[in-house]
């Protein structure tokens, strides 16, 4: 049976740059069940709020526990991962005991048009899931440096980055399938 991939892209833009790759990584994936992740109307994370959480939190807990890989596809804000993404990240982690997030295999690609690919967004992505008790796929990395790769429909154009996504997708699903 295949498994529950959940993908969390961390722009909300609707044809951002992190939505396209995520969308080709999913039509890669294939021997997952690929839901994409909406963390669009879920509040700012507050702890006095714990006790009685919104009901965008309890909703997106819910439906996410049902998860056994996770897919982050982000894009780079001041060198760091976006807060809509981090504040998503914080109320699934919450109660610390039942995180959703535990245990639970993870991807990370960077995106951006700059030449860094978003190297800092990852880094610092990475250092939240080893906080989170998430094994990360190691190699190969992703940060992609995507200007000029995606056209006016939200298309990827470049053969040589959805041949190295192709890869990575294949690495993930190894990866993956090996817990």
């Amino acid at each position: 049976m295949p498994k529950n991939l959940y993908i969390l892209t961390g722009s909300l833009r609707k044809n951002s740059y992190s939505s396209t790759i995520a969308k080709e990584l999913a039509n890669m994936l294939t021997e997952f069940r690929v839901h994409f992740a909406d963390w669009s109307d879920l509040p700012i994370y507050n702890q006095d709020l714990d006790d009685n959480p919104p009901q965008e939190w309890t909703a997106f807990r819910n439906e996410l526990k049902t998860a056994e890989a996770f897919l982050f596809v982000t894009p780079e804000y001041n060198r760091g991962i976006p807060g809509g993404l981090k504040n998503a990240i914080d109320i699934g982690s919450r109660p610390m005991v039942d995180s959703i997030w535990n245990g639970k295999p993870c991807g990370i690609v960077s995106v951006s048009p700059g030449k860094t690919g978003g190297y800092g967004a990852n880094h610092q992505l990475r250092s939240v899931c080893t906080v989170l008790n998430m094994p990360t796929l190691q190699q190969p990395e992703a940060y992609l440096s995507i200007a000029g790769q995606i056209d006016d429909t939200g298309k990827l154009t470049d053969n040589n980055t959805r041949n190295y996504l192709k890869k990575f997708a294949a690495d993930f699903a190894d990866f993956v399938n090996k817990f």
